[in-house]
């Protein structure tokens, strides 16, 4: 089947997943923070490495594409315990090269191989001066992704079946499930998952960096990229050169406050698309505008107390779907596929568009990951590694472990504020409130100790409408970060801005090739290329 065609870069960012997934798949011990006792480890045969680009050799990556690996110590604290090989990739600078920019299209959990591969001409620019290079990091794609194992009717060690996940409004028997995962993705994933995490995988970045021959980390990064550019602005403030951080994440906010934020955002973008929807024949929703509503919420509950068969397997769910509608509203360009699917489903009850859309476009079958820590070829990423990976990086990063006596108080009232943010997305979103419960706490060191960063001059992209990371996100990160950080406000709608908008491509464009910065909060109007859906759904 051929893949959901994206244009914009970024696959998601908080998102929560389908089915089990709906508040079960994703889970996995947070790695601990990469601290010596003693001594400081030596990492100089890593320091030492070079790149050697070889033409890639997955189908699904363009021919004119050159792939690489970087090895890394499994743990930073004890590199003489095992090591993982990072999958890169690039395209060639066309004329004189400043070195290489590396990408991060968001997640967590994204995949910068496979997505340099899909949207790269979106980043031709970038060539006219830069090695333009994406990379898989610990856990994710080809670097031993991480993955729970999930499978259609695989049963839990106590016979109940997988697919059947607890519901929120049943807080005890969630956490019984979750932990009852927790040993399923730790048998799944391997060693890496003890080390995953925003904080290690900074530190990745600086190897990667210096086996590029590169004396400065050059870096555009969308959504939860953004928070990996920001830490390693923090650990590594003297090896930055020029970062761009677009869809700014937030620095300090819990995943509860995380979830409304998100949840908000999302209803307000399907409200918009909704009044688009109905004004084609071909809405899957109809055409009045107050009716859509009430549909889009009678077709979740619908499927959820009444799942259909999946197309990939097991059942699909209202959730699911929430899953898949949310991932259509990230940018108005894909408005259209979002009511095309639907309509699919609606139709001739046909779940693929929906889950493939649900699958950020790139739904691989299910594999394993080598146990060896060496890299994996595109078609053997679990199928779930998308999902396993964004929550095993979210547990990893978040201190907050409330105990089961606190979630339990606050579950009612949790699920009412969740509601009242958005009534199709709060319950999708009130999961992730669940998921890290029974795992290690994560480290504080990104809510604590990223800010104040004494680095090169960072640009970092607020847009106004975008439906996953509020500007006022980029406003509060700035302020946290300090002097080094300047603000470009995008009056736009849309996830990020890059690849929608002809100003702030051309504003980050000006500072990654030739250090020009825009003046802290100058703005991109709205009416520019905003990447607005001009086809009709019907």
């Amino acid at each position: 089947m051929p893949a959901v065609p994206r244009t914009r870069p970024v696959l998601r960012r908080c998102a929560g997943v389908g089915a089990v997934a709906l508040a079960l798949i994703g889970a996995g011990l947070p790695a601990a923070d990469a601290a010596a006792d003693g001594e400081q480890p030596d990492l100089t045969r890593f320091y030492r490495q070079k790149v050697r680009w070889v033409p890639c050799k997955d189908r699904e990556l363009p021919k004119d594409m050159q792939c690489a690996a970087v090895t890394v110590p499994i743990d930073y604290a004890r590199p003489a315990e095992g090591t993982l090989d990072l999958a890169l990739s690039r395209y060639r600078a066309t004329g004189k090269s400043l070195g290489s920019v590396l990408l991060n299209f968001g997640g967590p959990g994204g995949s910068g191989v496979s997505q340099l591969g899909q949207s790269g001409k979106d980043f031709m620019s970038l060539t006219n001066g830069y090695d333009v290079v994406g990379f898989d990091p610990r856990g994710v794609g080809r670097s031993s992704p991480v993955s729970c194992g999930d499978g259609p009717g695989q049963d839990s060690e106590d016979g109940a079946n997988a697919d059947e996940p607890p519901d929120v409004a049943h807080p005890q028997a969630l956490m019984k499930a979750l932990k009852q995962l927790t040993v399923r993705c730790t048998k799944n994933s391997g060693p890496v998952l003890s080390h995953i995490g925003t904080v290690n995988a900074s530190r990745d970045l600086d190897v990667i960096r210096q086996a590029l021959g590169d004396r400065k980390l050059n870096y555009l990064g969308f959504s939860y990229g953004t928070k990996l550019g920001a830490v390693y602005a923090a650990q590594f403030p003297h090896n930055v050169g020029r970062m761009a951080l677009d869809g700014v994440d937030t620095l300090t906010e819990s995943l509860a406050e995380q979830g409304v934020a998100g949840a908000r955002g999302q209803q307000t973008a399907l409200d918009d698309f909704l009044d688009w929807c109905v004004t084609g024949l071909g809405c899957p929703f109809g055409q009045d505008r107050r009716k859509a509503g009430e549909a889009v919420l009678k077709l979740v509950r619908s499927l959820d107390e009444d799942p259909v068969p999946s197309d990939f397997g097991g059942p699909f769910t209202g959730q699911d779907l929430v899953d898949a509608i949310g991932q259509g509203l990230y940018g108005k360009e894909l408005w259209p596929l979002l009511a095309r699917a639907v309509a699919s489903l609606v139709d001739d009850g046909d779940t693929r568009a929906v889950q493939n859309l649900a699958a950020g476009g790139h739904a691989p079958p299910l594999g394993r990951g080598r146990p060896d820590g060496g890299l994996v070829s595109g078609s053997d990423i679990p199928l779930d590694n998308l999902s396993a990976a964004l929550m095993a990086i979210n547990c990893a990063d978040d201190p907050d472990r409330p105990g089961a006596g606190r979630l339990t108080a606050d579950i009612a009232r949790l699920s009412k504020e969740y509601q009242q943010a958005s009534p199709v997305f709060g319950r999708f979103r009130l999961t992730q409130v669940m998921l890290c419960y029974g795992r290690p706490r994560g480290t504080d060191f990104i809510r604590d100790q990223v800010k104040d960063v004494p680095s090169a001059p960072m640009l970092l992209v607020g847009t106004r409408g975008d439906p996953a990371t509020p500007y006022s996100w980029a406003v509060e990160t700035a302020q946290r970060l300090g002097p080094s950080a300047v603000v470009l406000d995008n009056r736009g709608d849309g996830h990020t801005g890059y690849t929608s908008s002809r100003c702030v491509r051309g504003k980050v464009d000006d500072f990654l090739l030739y250090g020009t910065l825009p003046a802290d909060g100058s703005s991109c109007p709205a009416d520019g290329d905003d990447g607005a859906a001009t086809d009709s759904p019907g």
